[in-house]
């Protein structure tokens, strides 16, 4: 299983870029996974069904199944945010995983950035990013790709992508004392 990211500033078009490449991806014959960081609470389920009630009610975990698919919620309940090394090894095999939000970590990251954005690079202070998708001219020794060319942003996704196992090695290796 190989993992990278996609970091950058809201509104640089990091979604739309992942909801172009897995189609791409998958054509390519790779099963792929995503982690989203969410910056905000957020909710999965809808208010008033069954397992919202079970959430409501307490249960810290509510599995629901169907013959479609399958989601487990699980409640925090004011304990701390799961590192991203925990929530890597709860996901099934895979070929690639692509984490789209977190902009730090131990995981090699591709910058999306959109000029029209208004925003600045974010790396030139980042060293975790390996490579960017943009659609601006950009004067950096990192490999770059153009953000309407998805067979191009898919190969760089693919060569700069890094083992889980070095990913969880790294995570290791920063919370250690």
């Amino acid at each position: 299983m190989n993992v990278i990211g996609l970091a950058g500033w809201s509104g640089a078009g990091k979604t739309t870029l992942l909801t172009r490449l897995i189609p791409h991806l998958i054509g390519l014959g790779l099963r792929v996974s995503v982690i989203k960081h969410a910056h905000h609470r957020f909710d999965v389920d809808v208010p008033g069904k069954d397992s919202w009630r079970h959430r409501e009610a307490g249960a810290e975990e509510v599995l629901v199944a169907s013959g479609t698919r399958w989601a487990l919620m699980h409640e925090l309940r004011g304990a701390a945010e799961p590192a991203l090394a925990e929530l890597l090894a709860k996901l099934s095999p895979v070929d690639l995983v692509v984490i789209e939000g977190y902009k730090a970590g131990p995981h090699r990251r591709i910058e999306v950035h959109r000029t029209a954005n208004g925003k600045p690079l974010l790396f030139p202070d980042d060293s975790g990013i390996v490579g960017l998708v943009t659609d601006g001219d950009v004067d950096t020794v990192l490999p770059r790709v153009h953000l309407d060319d998805i067979p191009a942003s898919a190969a760089l996704v693919r060569r700069l992508a890094m083992p889980l196992a070095d990913v969880l090695a790294l995570a290791d290796k920063a919370a250690a004392p």
